[in-house]
């Protein structure tokens, strides 16, 4: 297993992570904003992928990154591929865990309804996120991990932030799952 890391704004990514499988890093990034050519960063995330994944995306071998960037269908097979991923998003800019499960609602939300998928199923479980991320307070260097199994089609949602006991959910809504791997 490889030890390498990854710098993504100055927060360490390692190159593998190991859950049921080793994951590889495929992408990272940052989110954020510019106010007044100020740029505020919130978050560094790291994109995890099982490498069976290849297997799943030959119809785009040799293209160069730049090209995929942009290709919705290249987006959708990744998103669409059956095999276990991980998102590792960790806090640059401090924040409230209220306004960060309502920004996850808002977009996993308006993506249910653009697609017509919106009903009290996915209103349940949105709103089992939003009271997960209620009472905590995400400090620098927190991390919030999606981790997103195959089988069966559901995702683990672990915080964790400096002395304080991991806080985990699970979520079971296939169609709410989906939709926080397209956010």
């Amino acid at each position: 297993m490889s030890s390498e890391v990854v710098m993504v704004d100055e927060v360490p990514f390692p190159s593998q992570i190991t859950t049921s499988k080793h994951l590889s890093l495929l992408g990272h990034g940052i989110t954020d904003i510019e106010i007044h050519f100020l740029q505020i960063k919130f978050t560094a995330i790291g994109v995890y992928i099982d490498p069976e994944i290849v297997g799943h995306l030959q119809k785009w071998r040799g293209k160069p990154g730049n090209h995929l960037a942009e290709d919705d269908d290249f987006f959708d097979a990744l998103i669409d591929a059956p095999v276990d991923k991980l998102i590792r998003v960790v806090v640059i800019k401090e924040i409230k865990g209220s306004q960060y499960g309502v920004q996850l609602e808002s977009a996993v939300r308006d993506r249910l309804a653009a697609d017509d998928k919106y009903e009290e199923e996915e209103e349940e479980a949105l709103e089992k996120i939003v009271e997960f991320f209620q009472s905590k307070y995400l400090k620098k260097h927190s991390v919030i991990t999606y981790q997103f199994s195959v089988s069966p089609p559901a995702a683990e949602i672990v915080f964790s932030t400096e002395g304080k006991e991991e806080a985990k959910m699970k979520v079971e809504n296939k169609n709410v799952v989906e939709m926080i791997k397209r956010w």
